[in-house]
Parts: structure tokens; sequence; C-alpha cells
């Protein structure tokens, strides 16, 4: 028997068996709580005080304050990290188990500001079965004193990554239907317009019934033509192991191909219980992806646009394929197949998602009419503008708890929210509705 709910995450639930299907026992999923045991358990503050029309609970998560609306119950920390804390609760309104992240002092750092404002974004225009779901943000006491964000979302067993480190054992059909899952979630983001740049197992969130939901949309960009002012992206983008070839040879225009290259480096990885291409720097990730998927040809290195890059690729040694089936020798070879579609150099030749998503390996699975895309895609206009300030990122927030809480005030004094330090400000009013490119919160 399998269980939704176990202990440790949802608070000590139980409920009752899954459908029949693909699904997890709890020893493959219990380790994502054991790695975070010594993390002391939630204590609740004595008193209350009131925010708005809200009463607000406070609780000490080892030494992090968590001060959330009296709705959510606090559960058990689930980890911590340079981002602050997670933590599991109740959700007092629906029932349902929640996940509360705490971002801290996220206006300290504007590139960290502008990161949270993109993923908060995104996840409130991604609405999908396969994408990890925004449920609230808990409103702030006030503008002045807005420092710190509390994001909720759904609450999930576990990722990929604790799964793949497990001693349970996949069967083809858990391994396709993963896929299936992260190539349908991937479809719906790619719609919208947006790459989402950094896809690997611990940003695949799984739930012991083998729901799979794609999380973090910090590093996500828009996948549209962009100006010539703008076009050169980031090269630093994506752990190392599911890294492109175009992005680790430095092309800096790329496309949704990147995402790809990952879900087949991520497909590797469900085969072999170990990442495929476990570079330790630039140089040894690269010699790792030709000793398996053997050399580029001449023609195939033409795609690479750095002259000085492409000098350094003709000089190392040449190697020839590794045959997949020799490296996962279990694996179906339709599923062989796909990864090497997935895990083709030139970007131009990898397969789409929409072909993915059509290949043999996914014909149990495959169903156009149940395969979603965007109505709308999403709108990067508040990215554009380079100068974007830690104060500008507060507003772009406020708006988005404003979308929540509707109690919140809607003007702010234009006085707080200057885009420069220093920038003399008028005594005119500005509504969260607005941004400094015109693009109106959602």
């Amino acid at each position: 028997q399998f269980w939704r709910v176990f202990e440790g995450v949802r608070g000590g639930e139980g409920f009752g068996p899954m459908d029949d299907g693909p699904s997890l026992p709890l020893e493959a999923i219990g380790s994502a709580v054991d790695d975070n045991s010594k993390i002391p358990v939630a204590i609740p503050l004595a008193g209350r005080f009131s925010c708005c029309e809200f009463k607000k609970s406070s609780f000490l998560v080892g030494s992090i304050k968590f001060e959330l609306d009296n709705r959510y119950r606090l559960q058990k920390p689930l980890g911590h990290g340079a981002y602050g804390v997670l933590c599991s609760a109740e959700d007092t309104k629906t029932g349902e188990f929640v996940a509360i992240k705490k971002l801290r002092n996220i206006f300290d750092s504007v590139s960290e500001a502008r990161r949270v404002v993109r993923e908060v974004k995104l996840l409130n225009h991604l609405r999908h079965e396969n994408i990890v779901t925004l449920i609230d943000i808990i409103s702030p006491e006030s503008f002045e004193s807005f420092k710190d964000l509390y994001v909720v979302t759904e609450l999930m067993d576990t990722d990929l990554h604790q799964i793949i480190r497990s001693k349970q054992t996949l069967s083809d059909s858990h391994i396709q239907y993963f896929t299936y899952q992260i190539l349908r979630g991937l479809k719906y983001v790619h719609s919208a317009g947006v790459l989402h740049r950094d896809l690997k197992p611990s940003n695949v969130l799984v739930n012991a019934n083998c729901d799979c939901k794609i999380a973090d949309f910090g590093m996500a960009r828009t996948s549209d033509p962009i100006g010539e002012a703008e076009k050169y992206m980031t090269g630093y983008v994506t752990t190392r192991w599911y890294r492109a070839p175009e992005i680790i040879l430095s092309w800096r225009i790329y496309t949704k191909a990147v995402d790809l290259w990952s879900v087949g480096c991520i497909l590797a990885e469900l085969i072999g219980r170990t990442p495929i291409f476990p570079g330790k720097d630039y140089n040894h990730q690269l010699r790792l992806i030709f000793t398996t998927l053997g050399t580029p040809s001449q023609s195939d290195i033409n795609f690479i646009q750095c002259q000085d890059t492409k000098k350094k690729v003709l000089a190392m040694s040449r190697k020839r394929a590794t045959p997949l089936n020799k490296l996962y020798p279990q694996a179906d070879a339709k599923c062989l197949d796909l990864m090497k579609r997935l895990l083709e150099f030139v970007p131009k030749k990898r397969y789409t998602v929409s072909q993915a998503l059509e290949h043999p390996y996914m014909e149990k699975l495959h169903d156009p009419q149940d395969e979603p895309e965007a109505v709308t895609r999403f709108n990067f206009a508040f990215e554009h503008n380079k100068s974007l300030s830690s104060d500008e990122c507060k507003r772009l927030l406020w708006g988005e708890a404003y979308n929540f809480h509707k109690h919140l005030d809607p003007v702010l004094p234009e006085a707080a929210v200057s885009s420069t330090p220093g920038e003399s400000n008028s005594s005119h009013p500005i509504s969260v509705h607005s941004s400094p490119e015109g693009e109106g919160s959602k």
C-alpha cells in the first residue's frame, strides 16, 4: 500500500492508499525529511498581533521567526539554505497541507530582489498541473516594514533528486511517467514564452503517487526574440551537470532547446541513478559530454559562434560515441532513442518538447487533448529595466501580495518607491498596478 501523506512532511496525518498506478513507498521519499531531522521544531511564541484585518501568530524555527496569518498552523521545518527556511503548515481554511518558504532580507541585494520578483510573477502566471502552485503570499504588516517574503505553495512529498538517490527500484513505468510529466509541464512553460534554464532533479517535486511538478523559476528568461542591447543572456545558468553545450560554449543567444537538454540529462539519471555528465569544471564537463556522445562533427562545430571557442573544441582529442545501450543495458530501446534525441549537440537538431511528447516512448501517455498550452505569454517587461532598484522590486512584490489580499493599500506614496538612490520624488501617489515599463500586475 502506498500513502499520499506520510509522517514527517504533513504533520503525521495519514490518508488512504492511492489509486493503482506508479507510486512510491515511504522509504523512497522519507529521506527528504530525514536529511533535515536536526532542524529544531517550530515553537509558537506567546501573544498575537494585528495586521490590518487579519490576526497573526509568531513561531520560532530554530532562530528564525515566522509571522504567519492565523489561517496557517505551522507543522515542521523541511529545509533551510541561503534563501531562508522552508516549513510545512496546515491551511485551516482549506484543510490542506502547504509549504511556506520565508525569504529573508530580500531587498538587501538587487539581484536577489529581481530573482524573487521574477519567480513570484511567473508562479502567479503559470497555472498548470505539472507546475508547482502558488497559493498565497502572506500579507506584509506594512510597506515600510516589508523586508521578508512568505511564499505559500502546495506541499509536495519530495523531489526527484531524493528519489534517485534512494534505494527504491524505479521501473520503466516510473521513468516514463516522470519524464512525461516534466515534458507536459515544460510544454506549458515554453508556450508562455518562458525558458526555465535550471531544470534538474531537485527542481522537480514529487508526491508519493508520482505526481510531478516543476519548481524554482528564479533563473527563467523570455524565449522571445529580444533587442540588440539585451540579446546577450548570461552564460551562467543551469547547474553545470545539466547545462546544455551551447551554454558551456558561451553561445550567448540560446533557445528553448537548453531545457530539453536538461530533460535528457534527467532521463539518463533516472535510468542510471547517477548524473550522466558530473563535470568538475567547464573543461571536464565538455570532455564528459564528448566521451559519451562523441566529438561533434565539423559541420556541427561550425554552429559554434565564438571563434576562440571553436578552436578549443577542434583542439580537443577526438572521441567516438559510447552506445547508450552499453551505458544503460537495462533501459528500454525507445527510452534510449528519446534520450539520444534530447542530447543532440546542435540545438536546432535537438527535439522540441512537442516532438518529445510525440516520441514512441511517450505513446502510452501522450494525449494532445490533455496537454494544454498557456493562453497568454508571460510579460517580461519589468526585466527590461536594467536600473530596476530594490525599492521598485519591493513595490512589484507588494502588488503581487495585493492580488491575494485586497485589504492592502493598492496605492503607495511615490517617495517609497524611488527607482534610484537620491532620486527626487514627487508627492503624487503611485498604484501597485503600474510598473516602470507600463506592465500591469496580474
